[in-house]
């Protein structure tokens, strides 16, 4: 009988090896110049800086009452999400990034101009983008309705970029994205329990007060 650490071992060895060969997949093949292009600077946090600075002025003109609470768990929501990831996990696991790897860094795609420092496991970026896209989804999604499956869409985008440029593990991204959904999560439930679910009510008021 096969004992179990040995099956175990096989199969972590197996699926490292095919996230390398996923990784090395959507890096090199799966490829176009067009993404070449922007994925080095859509993935950047700097870029959407104008999208958070937006989100915050909404708040803060419209929510009113609810405005404080609204941006304290969003920023609570980052700080988790970015310390449980970089400060928690990554040297917990200490897996080298695909650039920095001896077995991947003379067949991979770097479109960065160095390979970022820090461990690969779990990606930060996909952690945070996703926890703040899940936070925005459930304390404001009886105002943005359908429109909050693009901030989905925006974080999974932003994470692939992770892969695309060289940086990350799909495994990185996959796990990451799980963590910050979760986190997202957790710090909107307590927000819509603690300060309320925001609703359109909640703008109509504000801007009734506003005429007045």
């Amino acid at each position: 009988m096969i004992p179990l650490l040995t099956v175990l071992s096989g199969l972590f060895d197996w699926l490292i090896k095919a996230d390398q060969e996923l990784f090395l997949l959507l890096n090199t093949v799966y490829t176009h110049p067009f993404l070449d292009a922007v994925y080095p600077w859509f993935r950047e946090g700097n870029t959407w800086m104008p999208l958070y600075l937006f989100i915050i002025v909404l708040a803060l003109v419209n929510f009113k009452q609810k405005a404080f609470a609204f941006i304290l768990f969003a920023v609570l929501t980052v700080v988790l999400t970015d310390q449980i990831s970089s400060s928690l996990i990554k040297p917990f696991f200490e897996r080298p990034r695909p650039c920095r790897d001896p077995y991947l860094m003379n067949q991979i795609r770097m479109l960065l101009n160095g390979c970022s420092g820090g461990y690969s496991f779990t990606s930060s970026h996909a952690t945070n983008h996703f926890g703040f896209a899940i936070y925005i989804m459930f304390t404001l999604s009886n105002i943005i309705g359908k429109w909050k499956y693009a901030f989905l869409i925006w974080a999974a985008a932003i994470a692939y970029g992770q892969v695309y440029v060289g940086v990350h593990y799909p495994l990185d991204i996959f796990f990451g994205a799980l963590l910050g959904a979760f986190i997202g999560f957790v710090t909107a439930y307590f927000h819509n329990k603690t300060a309320g679910i925001i609703t359109s009510a909640d703008i109509q008021n504000s801007l009734s007060h506003g005429i007045q």
